[in-house]
């Protein structure tokens, strides 16, 4: 089967759909009817792109699209929020929307052999996320610091010594350097004790946005204050400090801890990442504590 039947997106009370070990290359927008679906699974097809329309799927549960030729996930999958298990495994993964973040139904999150170089930065903060397998991403060199209490899987990654496809930011400790995601614009150094004018900027708006009952989304503020890409990051910032929590915009201050040097290094042998701890300022750098 390549296509998926029109007349399969009639069944409204559709609770479970499994159309793994076929040839599917596309999915219908039309899915987004499945109103009542709970369970999907569409492992091992030939799958480029999922449509956005899958967001709409709000009882979904479980999402299966491993051994596929996924290339990038739909932003719009933070809509699914009762979405418990994600499973991506063995596609072409480059990068997770940082929307992500945002399913905190979530509990388990496994990306394994994909060609991911980074994560987003609040992977891990929702504290019903406990289980996530990156095995095999052998460019991937960073774990946000989120993930060091949960369950991981990190075996063969950071094994590479080629440099990711990707054109990224990173951040160095010794001979140690690890990509930042694509959405962090600057790094902040130890030197700069003084957050950036117009990251202070972004922070002040976020605020008056989540506060003022005048201003309920980024669409009611006036679009002159700012451009547009970074309006659009008010709704969704870049992530949010390691420490204090703060959202962040356009600039982090983050702290490298290989993971050989944590107590969970006799638990992963075959594996070169680091943690990383992503703050707001220096002073939540210096006070930062992978260990608490």
């Amino acid at each position: 089967m390549v296509v998926v039947p029109e007349a399969i997106c009639d069944l409204s009370k559709l609770q479970s759909l499994d159309l793994s070990d076929n040839a599917l290359q596309s999915i219908c927008p039309e899915i987004r009817r499945l109103r009542s679906l709970r369970h999907l699974r569409l492992a091992n097809n030939r799958l480029k792109c999922l449509p956005p329309e899958l967001g709409d799927l709000q009882e979904l549960e479980t999402l299966d699209v491993s051994m596929n030729l996924l290339s990038a996930l739909p932003e719009r999958l933070h809509r699914c929020h009762a979405l418990q298990c994600l499973t991506a495994d063995r596609n072409s993964l480059h990068c997770l929307p940082r929307q992500l973040c945002q399913l905190h139904s979530l509990n388990e999150l496994s990306m394994a052999a994909n060609r991911l170089a980074t994560l987003p930065l609040d992977l891990g903060r929702s504290p019903q996320l406990q289980f996530v397998f990156v095995d095999n991403n052998v460019h991937l060199k960073g774990l946000p610091s989120y993930l060091y209490s949960k369950v991981i899987g990190c075996s063969g990654c950071g094994l590479s010594a080629q440099v990711s496809e990707l054109r990224l930011l990173s951040v160095a400790r010794g001979e140690l350097s690890v990509p930042l995601p694509p959405e962090v614009q600057a790094v902040g150094s130890e030197t700069e004790a003084v957050v950036p004018l117009q990251e202070l900027a972004m922070r002040a708006l976020h605020h008056a946005q989540h506060s003022s009952s005048l201003c309920r989304d980024a669409n009611s503020l006036p679009q002159i204050l700012i451009p547009r890409t970074l309006l659009e990051l008010l709704g969704c910032p870049v992530g949010h400090c390691h420490h204090c929590g703060q959202s962040m915009f356009t600039v982090v201050y983050p702290r490298i801890f290989p993971l050989r040097e944590t107590a969970l290094a006799g638990m992963h042998l075959r594996t070169r990442v680091s943690f990383v701890a992503y703050c707001c300022s220096i002073q939540c750098v210096r006070a930062f504590d992978l260990q608490i």
